[in-house]
This record gives C-alpha cells, sequence and structure tokens, in this order.
C-alpha cells in the first residue's frame, strides 16, 4: 500500500535523498581539509586556503543539506495527503456492514494519527537512510584508505551494537502497533461520549464517561512508553558504540602514533571520520525506528483497504418521479453472530404508486427491509425485484437514484439548512427548493431563521427541534424527485397538528409516487391501500386498516391501544 501512494513522488524523493548526499559528500571532505589544516600549520605554510576551503564545504554542505531535507519534508506530506484522501474515499464508499461492525474515533485516528507515520517513513525510513548509507559506505572507504587496522577496530565494536539493534528494532515494531491500535481505542470512547453529550450530561455520567476515556488514553500512555523505552535503547545503543569505538581507535591509534606507524594528523582525522560517522548511523537507526513505526501504520491503513467498498461510479440521477414497484420474493436475512433471522421467508407486493405501509412490533424486520431496499446489505436468500429487474442487476447510483430516503433518526449535517435540503440533489433549483418547503411546512422556519437557508443548523442539526429535522430530512428526500419514497417513522417526532399536515403530504406524495412508510403510530398509515404487518421476521397479514380491524388479532390490539387512545373510531366489526 504504501508504494502505491510513494510511486508516483518517487523521482522528488530521488532527487530530494541525491541533495542530502550531495551535502553529505561536502561533508565528507572536511576531515580531509583538517588534515592539510594541521599538516600546512606544523610545516609552517600558509592556512588560509586550506581554512578558507573548510570553510566553503561546510556553508555549502549545510545549504544542500537543507535543501535536501525541505524537497523530502514536501514530498512526505503529499503521499500523506494523497494517503489521506484515498483513505476517506475507500471508507466512505464501505458496505454498511463493515462501518457498523468497526468504531468511528478509530476510523478516524487511522485517517488521522496512522497516515501521519507515513511523513516520517518517507523521510528517515526511506530517502534519508538510502542517503546515509551511500554515505556511509564512503565514509567507511576513506577510514579504510587512512587505516585498516582502525577500521576493523570501529567494525569490531560497531557490529556489537548491530546485533542489538536487530534484537531491539522488531519489538519497536510490535509496540508501535499496539500504541496505534490503543489511540484508536481513546479516539472511540471519546467519539461514544461526544456522540451522546446531552444524555451523559442528562445522566450525570460525565465523571464515568471521563474514567472511560482516561482508561483508554493510559493504555495508550503505557504502550507509546513501551515504544519510546525501546527507541531510547536503540538511541543509547547507537551512541555508545560510537564512544566505545572512539575510545578504542583513541588506544589503539595512540598506541601507533607513539611507535611512528600513523601520523597524528592521520589519527585526527580519523577521529574527525569516526564523529561524522556519528550521523549516518543515527540516520539509519532513526530511518529502521521510523519503518517498524510506518509498517505498523500500514498495517492499520491495510486493513480498510482490504475490506470490501461498494462500485460506486458517480452521485445517483434524479429522476422523473415516475412511480416504481417493489416485489419481495421469500426474503431470508440475519445479522450473523448467532442471532435469530431478521426476516424469515418475507414476501409482499408494493404496487407502482399509492402508499405501502409495514407495521409490526420492534424488532420485526420492519427497517431491515428498507436496509436490504438501499441494498446496505444483501439478503441470504430470495428475490428483490424493482419494476421487474433485479436489484443486483441495477448500479448503486441507478438504484439509489430511484429512492428517497428517510432515516428513522432524520440525521441532519452540520452545515447551513439549504446544504442540508439539497444534500441528495445539489442540482435542485430555487424554485424546487421552495415547493418542498412550503409542501413539508418549512417555509415559516425559513423566515424566522437570521440568514433565511444560509443559516448554520448546527453539529447533527442541534439548532432544530426534532420534529424540524424530521421535516428537513423529508424535504431532502423530496427533492430528489424519487421513484418510491421509504419512510422509516417519517412523523415520530412531529406533534398532533404538524402530523396531521405531514399526513396530507404524505398522500398527496403517493399520488404521484410510490410511498413505502414504517409506521408505529397507526394514524400516519390508516389510509394507506395496503398495509403489511410483520411479526418476528415474517409476514403476518396483508391487508387494508379496515380489513385487518377485523381479521388479525395483531393489528386489532396495535389499533386499539392507538387508535383509541388517541380518540379515533376503528372501523366497525
Amino acid at each position: 500500500m504504501l508504494l502505491v501512494h510513494i510511486r508516483p513522488q518517487k523521482w522528488k524523493l530521488v532527487g530530494g535523498g541525491v541533495l542530502g548526499f550531495a551535502g553529505g559528500l561536502a561533508g565528507l571532505a572536511e576531515p580531509l581539509v583538517a588534515r592539510s589544516v594541521i599538516d600546512a600549520f606544523g610545516s609552517g605554510a600558509s592556512l588560509t586556503g586550506p581554512i578558507v576551503t573548510l570553510a566553503v564545504l561546510v556553508l555549502l554542505g549545510a545549504t544542500i543539506s537543507a535543501a535536501g531535507s525541505y524537497v523530502l519534508e514536501r514530498t512526505a506530506e503529499t503521499i500523506v495527503l494523497s494517503a489521506r484522501l484515498s483513505l476517506v474515499g475507500r471508507m466512505l464508499r464501505l458496505r454498511v456492514p463493515d462501518v457498523d461492525r468497526l468504531k468511528p474515533g478509530d476510523l478516524i485516528s487511522r485517517v488521522t494519527a496512522d497516515t501521519t507515520l507515513l511523513r516520517a517513513v518517507c523521510t528517515s525510513g526511506l530517502a534519508n537512510a538510502v542517503s546515509a548509507v551511500f554515505i556511509l559506505i564512503g565514509c567507511v572507504v576513506l577510514m579504510g584508505v587512512m587505516d585498516a587496522v582502525l577500521l576493523a577496530v570501529t567494525v569490531g565494536v560497531l557490529a556489537v551494537v548491530g546485533a542489538l539493534l536487530l534484537f531491539v528494532m522488531p519489538r519497536i515494531g510490535r509496540a508501535t502497533t499496539q500504541a496505534q491500535e490503543a489511540l484508536g481505542e481513546m479516539g472511540a470512547a471519546l467519539d461514544r461520549s461526544l456522540q451522546a453529550f446531552r444524555t451523559v450530561k442528562a445522566s450525570g455520567a460525565e465523571q464515568r464517561e471521563t474514567d472511560a476515556v482516561r482508561g483508554a488514553a493510559h493504555r495508550a500512555w503505557r504502550r507509546g512508553v513501551t515504544v519510546a523505552a525501546w527507541g531510547s535503547i536503540a538511541g543509547t545503543a547507537t551512541w555508545v558504540g560510537v564512544q566505545l569505538s572512539f575510545l578504542a581507535v583513541l588506544g589503539v591509534g595512540g598506541v601507533r602514533v607513539a611507535d611512528g606507524t600513523l601520523e597524528i594528523s592521520s589519527l585526527i582525522a580519523f577521529l574527525l571520520y569516526l564523529f561524522y560517522l556519528t550521523g549516518p548511523i543515527a540516520t539509519l537507526v532513526e530511518g529502521a525506528t521510523q519503518l517498524q513505526t510506518g509498517l505498523a501504520a500500514v498495517t492499520r491503513l491495510r486493513e480498510i483497504e482490504d475490506l470490501d467498498a461498494e462500485q460506486v461510479a458517480g452521485e445517483p440521477v434524479r429522476g422523473d418521479a415516475t412511480p416504481a414497484g417493489i416485489v419481495l420474493d421469500d426474503i431470508r436475512f440475519d445479522y450473523g453472530g448467532g442471532r435469530v433471522p431478521a426476516l424469515d421467508g418475507v414476501s409482499f407486493e408494493v404496487p407502482a404508486g399509492g402508499m405501502t405501509a409495514l407495521v409490526g412490533p420492534s424488532g420485526a424486520g420492519k427497517s431491515t427491509v428498507f436496509a436490504l431496499l438501499e441494498r446496505f446489505y444483501e439478503p441470504a436468500s430470495g428475490s428483490i425485484r424493482l419494476d421487474g429487474r433485479e436489484l443486483s442487476e441495477l448500479t448503486l447510483p441507478e438504484l439509489r437514484g430511484a429512492f428517497g430516503y428517510v432515516e428513522q433518526d432524520a440525521p441532519v449535517l452540520a452545515g447551513s439548512l439549504r446544504e442540508n435540503l439539497t444534500f441528495g440533489a445539489p442540482g435542485a433549483t430555487d424554485d424546487e427548493i421552495a415547493d418542498v418547503l412550503a409542501r413539508t411546512r418549512l417555509a415559516d422556519l425559513v423566515e424566522r431563521l437570521p440568514e433565511g437557508l444560509e443559516t448554520p443548523v448546527g453539529h447533527r442539526g442541534q439548532m432544530l427541534s426534532g420534529g424540524e429535522r424530521q421535516r428537513v430530512a423529508i424535504a431532502r428526500a423530496l427533492l430528489r424527485r424519487p421513484r418510491l419514497l421509504l419512510l422509516d417513522e417519517a412523523t415520530s417526532q412531529l406533534d398532533a397538528v404538524n402530523e396531521l399536515r405531514l399526513r396530507d403530504v404524505i398522500n398527496e406524495v403517493a399520488g404521484t409516487t410510490t410511498v413505502l412508510v414504517i409506521a408505529h403510530r397507526l394514524s400516519t398509515v390508516t389510509s394507506a391501500e395496503r398495509i403489511v404487518v410483520l411479526e418476528a421476521g415474517r409476514v403476518r397479514a396483508v391487508g387494508t386498516h379496515a380489513d385487518l380491524v377485523l381479521n388479525d388479532d395483531l393489528y386489532r390490539e396495535l389499533a386499539t391501544t392507538q387508535l383509541v387512545a388517541g380518540g379515533k373510531a376503528l372501523a366497525p366489526r
């Protein structure tokens, strides 16, 4: 996955690495020039030339290295952007069952925290590390040319350090994976509290929720400390290795200078190279650490990339509102996990045009029918046909473009009222918006709002009442000119007056399109041409309100408890 995002930027990474390498080469020449300064000082020659050369090398190396660092950092940010855009595009096309299983806070953590880790991989983990390898090779070669004995001493000490690092690096990778998972858990815990913020306050549960988030934060902290501990071991081992090498070279080199087999200027230059070696070695260790960290992040990102995504080729197309007919034939479906089937052999027909209602106790399978119609889920067996065509034969934009869907909780998104109304129909005209506002009794609301349609409605529409949010959701669905309008408890949050008005709207819409409505409040659907009674995932009865009151005990009980209590007379038996 990482290579997919790196490949388009490979030449920029190469360019940044080359600049860094060039800056390193300037640094490699510095000890040789320093040796010439010492030799000139000992022979009494002029020091101006060597010192000027040394100063130029220092400035040139620093400038080139800075340019290389900028190129790499900028490219790394581009790679992170690419990964984030790809991941967000993937997430919003995931199948509903996968999103139901995952936690929103953890998904957000993968987009934000995990992708950020890729930045270090692209700089310290790849380009800088490759540059450091070449500089390290060049440094070792020059050290070998100066004195093979001292080089052997240096390599012997650093080999021990390298063996230790091979032991440490895999543990850094595992610890990082656990730390990122803990960070995702913390995000999920916080998201849970914020999504039910008012419920938390009303329940006096602030401290309990705070403790839950704190527990997740402490787990993330402990795992982060583990990463830091292993990282410190790697860094300290590198530093100790270089220091031990310096002491060993100083001891062996001092003896060789004393017996005349090595010049003092060569020993000083060798020690300078040894100090210079610290940079590439530290870069390699950091690169290996960042690579382990990045691989942990890539593993979490790949988990999302490996999930099945819906094949959506574009935005749903607004139709011509020609009424659509639906037929469900022997549908079976369950949500897994050993639960009883949500639908067990359900068959019924929704004729084109008019209103069909689904009623029944909670858990009867009514909302599951809507989820299958929108293909959020696929039935285990059976057939669903839209105007005689299997739903699986339709593209998702074609299928969903035919539907207007009002969910049970009528979600309203942060943004302006206009943005919410046109969310499913971005091309809707002002006249169409005005018409649907009038039909859903929202025109008065728009007049009261300080900025009219451009007024922000707040997070989750908190600036609107429950009934207003429900009417906004219905207006949004109507703007799509649906061939089939799906209403899931569309009037559950409305007062009696607005319910009556909206019932008139639904009856009006049913005259020009197909309406399939789920209702616990039977007063909404008594005028429906067909009512399907569901119980325990099966069709119990089908008929009109009057027929069902006479012939079905469950429907009669529902009607008795609601309509009589509400002051509405039942049909005569």
